[in-house]
């Protein structure tokens, strides 16, 4: 079985692609170069990894000392 973007020619990654809350993105495949959403079929948020991110508790806590802070 054959990537029918690979046959056609296209640019594009086999990696998944995570967008980290804090806007920094990364792929899967260690060699791609280019972070375009767009070059990617699997884009994911960074709390869907296994294993959880750390950002997104980081961001957890930020959330939870604003709201300590209105009240």
């Amino acid at each position: 079985m054959e990537c029918v973007n690979c046959t056609r020619g296209l640019d594009h990654c086999h990696g998944t692609l995570i967008v980290h809350t804090t806007e920094f993105t990364e792929c899967t495949e260690l060699m791609c170069e280019d972070l375009d959403s767009s070059r990617h079929l699997a884009v994911v948020d960074c709390s869907a990894v296994d294993g959880g991110c750390d950002c997104v508790s980081v961001l957890d806590e930020e959330i939870l000392t604003q709201h300590d802070n209105v009240a």
